[in-house]
């Protein structure tokens, strides 16, 4: 297998486990072959050789980095950057699926066997589901004590332990501290009004290109499910235990976040889905250094630092509102899943009296009664509902830790999803961040516009969804928006 050595390299550098299994760094000066994301000192490249697989670097009488444990990372060479067993669980686990179906169920959603994930997980960073868990809960806990006034025992159970002593233990463990000197010890809190609204600030990696993200947010607004207000985003979620309402407002170094929510075990899986849809874990520093060195490119990444390639919170609304959306413009997409989202979603209050009144439908409604809403031709009509039925009935599953290869063939396996559909719900679904829309109408314009050949494109990898959201961005500006 070849391996181009720009691509690797560049990944090597950013560090991101989002491309650990895909290939392996080996280091000639020190005999050691690593994972790209170790953390060790990155090597100089010209030091640097990248092998398909361990099996490849051990054969080249490399050994494995003991900080990292690379023979231990699963699968081929071969999966796609997000196909990784170990970044899949921890989406996952950091969705709160421990606590709501046990090791099985997370095992059950990644297609292995229980015993499996805990044996690769233990050999490649040192820790099981159940104790990843454990510290998922222990960091929620600690959100919660130091921007919250909520009692101990409603934090507990909240954060997902099943009692106070587990709670306490804990968290005494964790932070070397009780609970109440965790909270004595923070200097700004929070308060948790009586209508079930917690506010929190999302911190993110500098640069962050605020106009482009609130442009999208607000340009994406559907009405009932979300609303745009003086620069603050505000949208419902189905959550696992109930649903909630998030107003976002980007800030200088974090987001401004006030979830009010239904059920407070929803805490962490809200704020994992709404990092997940404003994409806060990326380097962007990073994509930024590779993106600048296409000359073509560089004006713009110059200008633009920080652009951010959007997640989404909701598989299947995702899926959904992208096939209504197909071949119009904005304002009709959002006009007709206004008026699905009138007629066939949940009512729900809005803690802040505000224009965020349902849910997006489930998907099981949708399939028996979308015909009487939805308009438009015929097949796209039956299309969606079809869509609708799959998802309902499981034969399609959507969620962030799905191997985006094994997903693209099933979406494009049904009726009335084609290649970009397929692609641009992969990028946005998974936070692929190596997809490239390149038969986009608005990619091709503003690759036109900076004199970029879109056939080349294994330059720009493994960065192309970022490529994709700067043409994007390139072609709007130039009309205006």
């Amino acid at each position: 297998m070849e391996l181009d050595f720009d691509r690797c390299y560049r990944a090597v550098s950013a560090r991101d486990t989002r491309f650990d299994g895909q290939f392996f760094t080996a280091v000639r000066t020190t005999g050691i072959y690593c994972r790209p994301s170790c953390p060790a000192t990155t090597p100089k490249a010209k030091n640097v050789q990248f092998m398909p697989t361990a099996a490849a670097a051990q054969q080249a009488g490399f050994r494995a980095c003991r900080r990292c444990q690379p023979d231990a990372t699963p699968g081929s060479p071969h999966w796609n950057v997000h196909s990784d067993l170990t970044s899949r669980a921890m989406r996952l686990i950091s969705d709160g699926a421990v606590e709501r179906g046990g090791v099985d169920a997370v095992a059950d959603a990644l297609g292995y066997s229980t015993r499996q994930l805990t044996r690769v997980l233990g050999a490649e960073i040192g820790a099981g589901p159940l104790a990843l868990a454990r510290a998922h809960r222990a960091h929620t806990a600690r959100t919660l004590i130091q921007t919250t006034a909520m009692s101990m025992t409603d934090i507990a159970f909240a954060a997902g332990f099943s009692s106070v002593r587990q709670f306490n233990d804990t968290v005494r463990e964790v932070f070397a501290a009780n609970p109440t000197e965790l909270r004595t010890e923070a200097e700004k809190r929070t308060t948790l009004s009586s209508n079930g609204t917690v506010t929190l600030r999302l911190p993110y990696r500098r640069p962050l290109d605020r106009t482009w993200l609130n442009w999208f947010l607000k340009a994406h607004v559907v009405p009932g499910i979300e609303a745009w207000d003086d620069g603050v985003y505000r949208k419902s979620l189905r959550l696992p235990h109930g649903h909630g309402i998030v107003g976002l407002r980007i800030e200088d170094g974090y987001v401004d976040t006030t979830l009010g929510l239904q059920d407070m075990r929803d805490l962490s899986p809200a704020v994992a889905r709404i990092r997940h849809l404003l994409d806060l874990d990326a380097d962007p520093e990073a994509v930024d250094a590779a993106l600048a060195e296409d000359p073509h490119l560089r004006p713009h990444v110059e200008a633009r630092p920080g652009i951010r390639a959007l997640g989404c919170a909701d598989g299947p609304e995702l899926l959904l509102r992208t096939m209504i959306g197909q071949q119009i413009s904005l304002r009709a997409a959002a006009t007709h899943t206004a008026r699905l989202v009138d007629a066939l979603g949940t009512r729900i209050e809005d803690p802040a009296g505000g224009t965020v009144t349902r849910l997006f439908p489930d998907a099981d409604v949708i399939a028996e009664r979308g015909h009487e809403v939805l308009t438009g031709p015929k097949n796209r009509v039956r299309a969606i509902i079809g869509v609708a039925d799959a998802v309902a009935s499981g034969k399609i599953v959507l969620h962030s830790a799905r191997a985006a290869d094994e997903l693209e063939r099933e979406l494009l396996a049904l009726r009335g999803i084609g290649p970009w559909t397929a692609r641009y719900v992969v990028m946005r679904l998974l936070a692929d961040p190596d997809v490239l829309l390149d038969t986009d109408l608005v990619v091709r314009q503003g690759a036109d516009a900076l004199g970029v050949s879109l056939k080349d494109s294994e330059r720009w990898s493994p960065w192309r969804s970022y490529v994709s959201m700067h043409l994007w961005n390139v072609a709007l500006e130039r009309r205006g928006l």
